[in-house]
């Protein structure tokens, strides 16, 4: 139960006498009512008040059963059990809204805004939900309850339709004004109103309206004088918990929202540290033996033609005896200290993204050229198209024959993306040959056993991508060629990696 559900809840037990007990030593229902009558017959007497010509009383038959009788026609009672909406206490009575309210719609006078605008701003100016201005004069100054006349409130009830105004205020023509006496609480009825559906008196749909005649007609559930007071105070006492109640339950759905993405984000740092799996000297192979082996890689690669040639050598990263790192590029060494997001294992090294990996940027044809496009039989990826740490195996759009060649070689199956614009560094695995727009990027390791390394960086990337260098280039929200190929990898052997990713994702199958 949220806290909507348990507000409305105690709106509905305080209106159906299920909130506080009933005192049978106390004045019943019937004797208000007998009270309101008299005191609104007083003041037509005075010319206060107009004649009600359609003046009913609702009473409960020797049957069992609720009758209606007018006291101006004098015409035979008719039964009403179809009207009745629920049960309530013998000592309560039903009445209709109009019998025992008094109306002071007539009162109400609607300023334009261009005359608001030239007001000071000093009283209260009501509307249908509410205070909707301040203006330099009043109409009323007295407590009085304000109902909304018309607007989308009615039926989505996005915030309290009945409400009371206090001290001295002006109404516009689109909340009704309404008063009361014998003694009858504001509060109560403002509770009931607020309680109950008001869908079968509402008139429109495109302008939804609840005029005089239908709200006087809404069946009311009226408890003994001295009930109603208690029942308003205990729903002042309630009703502030339910609220409480309601914001934490929003904190922990919330948290309950974000714990799995929050587990999984602790899974991942612990995992890029070295402290998800133990490290295991007896294994074979370094992480320095991979990265020599990544280079023999590469430099084949290069001699095979499959791969540019380029002039920049890989940087090397090595950690000094004093604990400190140092980067030699080109033949100049200098400390990074300052880069080096966290400490890693002994056994593991530090190493730029693209010194391991090649990378190719996707391509869009031009959209406005319908030949890339119409009968596309190639499957085309766009940022959309890929979830956290997920597989694609189909994508929204597809590219022609001709797009296909436009673009160039095709991503095969098992390949590893990576957005670096807009949603940077998500990753997804290709479970189909696919193209792809210029905001991914295909990741091809160069080692030969692909598939820990590529499972290793699927995982790892999303949070190695926001830290270092590349933060700058986030909070713009993408990366390009130089930021991706500095993202600073904790590279272990190539064993712990299978088994680093093999705990991944054995603890993301429980959290999901």
């Amino acid at each position: 139960m949220n806290g909507k559900e348990l507000r409305d809840s105690l709106l509905q037990w305080a209106i159906r006498g299920r909130l506080v007990e009933q005192r049978p030593q106390e004045e019943p229902a019937a004797a208000l009512l007998r009270r309101i009558r008299e005191e609104k017959r007083r003041l037509t007497a005075q010319g206060k008040l107009r004649r009600d010509p359609k003046e009913t009383v609702i009473f409960r038959g020797d049957d069992g059963s609720f009758y209606e009788k007018s006291l101006q026609t004098g015409k035979t009672p008719r039964c009403i059990d179809d009207e009745i909406p629920f049960e309530i206490p013998k000592s309560w009575e039903w009445a209709r809204f109009g019998q025992i309210m008094i109306n002071r719609d007539s009162e109400r006078i609607p300023l334009s805004t261009a005359v608001r605008q030239r007001l000071d701003k000093v009283y209260d100016y009501y509307g249908a939900s509410g205070v909707i201005d301040k203006v330099d004069r009043y109409l009323f100054d007295k407590d009085l309850l304000l109902i909304g006349e018309d607007g989308a409130n009615l039926i989505n009830r996005s915030t309290p339709i009945a409400f009371i105004a206090r001290g001295k205020y002006w109404v516009n023509n689109h909340a009704h004004v309404l008063d009361v006496c014998g003694g009858l609480k504001l509060s109560y009825i403002s509770t009931y109103i607020n309680a109950i559906s008001l869908v079968e008196y509402v008139t429109g749909t495109a302008q939804p309206k609840m005029n005089q005649e239908n709200m006087n007609s809404i069946l009311v559930a009226v408890p003994p004088l001295a009930e109603q007071g208690r029942i308003v105070r205990k729903l002042e006492e309630l009703l502030p918990l339910a609220e409480r109640y309601g914001r934490a339950q929003e904190e922990l759905d919330r948290l309950n929202g974000s714990l799995p993405r929050r587990l999984k984000a602790s899974i991942l740092q612990e995992a890029a540290r070295g402290r998800l799996v133990p490290q295991r000297p007896e294994e074979e192979g370094s992480a320095r033996e991979l990265l020599s082996q990544i280079e023999r890689q590469r430099l084949r690669l290069q001699r095979e033609g499959k791969i540019r040639k380029t002039a920049a050598k890989p940087s090397t990263i090595l950690r000094h005896p004093d604990g400190s790192y140092h980067e030699t590029l080109n033949g100049r060494t200098t400390c990074i200290d300052d880069q080096i997001p966290f400490p890693i294992p002994p056994s593991w090294q530090w190493v730029r993204l693209g010194n391991i990996v090649r990378m190719k940027i996707g391509k869009t044809p031009a959209r406005g050229e319908s030949r890339f496009w119409a009968n596309g039989c190639y499957n085309w990826v766009s940022i959309s198209d890929m979830g956290d740490y997920g597989h694609i195996s189909q994508s929204k759009e597809q590219v022609s024959a001709l797009g296909a060649n436009l673009i160039g070689l095709i991503s095969p199956k098992d390949t590893l993306l990576m957005s670096f614009k807009l949603t940077v560094g998500r990753t997804s695995i290709l479970d189909v040959p696919a193209y792809h727009n210029e905001a991914i990027v295909s990741i091809f390791p160069y080692v030969d056993n692909c598939f820990f390394l590529r499972n290793y960086l699927f995982y790892l990337l999303p949070l190695l991508s926001s830290f270092g260098e590349t933060k700058d280039a986030i909070k713009g929200k993408t990366l390009n060629s130089k930021s991706m190929y500095d993202i600073l990898v904790p590279l272990p052997p190539l064993a712990e990696q299978n088994r680093i990713v093999r705990k991944i994702e054995e603890l993301f199958s429980l959290i999901d």
